[in-house]
C-alpha cells in the first residue's frame, strides 16, 4: 500500500448466504508474502475493492444493495505477531 511488498499468493472467494428473499455474498480475500510484515491491509483492499466491483455489475438490477462489514479474520506474521477473530460478526 504505502511501501512495496513482494505478494506470493492472493486468493479471492465467495460464499452465498440466504434468509427469506434476502441474498448475502460473503467474500473472502487471503493474501501471501514471503516478506517479514503482515499483509492484511492488501487482503481488506481486496475484499473491499471486490466488493465494490460486484456492486458495479449489478447496481443496473439492484442500486439498492448495501456493502456490510468488513473485517480480519485472521493473519500471522507481522511486528505485532498473529490475531485471530473468536467469532464471525453478522
Amino acid at each position: 500500500m504505502c511501501h512495496p511488498i513482494p505478494l506470493t499468493g492472493i486468493d479471492l472467494s465467495f460464499d452465498w448466504e440466504q434468509n427469506g428473499n434476502e441474498y448475502t455474498l460473503n467474500i473472502a480475500a487471503s493474501v501471501k508474502t514471503k516478506g517479514n510484515t503482515g499483509v492484511e491491509m492488501e487482503a481488506l483492499t481486496a475484499a473491499s475493492a471486490c466488493a465494490l466491483t460486484v456492486y458495479d455489475m449489478c447496481k443496473a438490477v439492484d442500486k439498492g444493495m448495501v456493502i456490510g462489514k468488513t473485517y480480519l479474520v485472521e493473519k500471522t506474521g507481522g511486528k505485532n505477531g498473529d490475531f485471530k477473530r473468536e467469532e464471525k460478526l453478522r
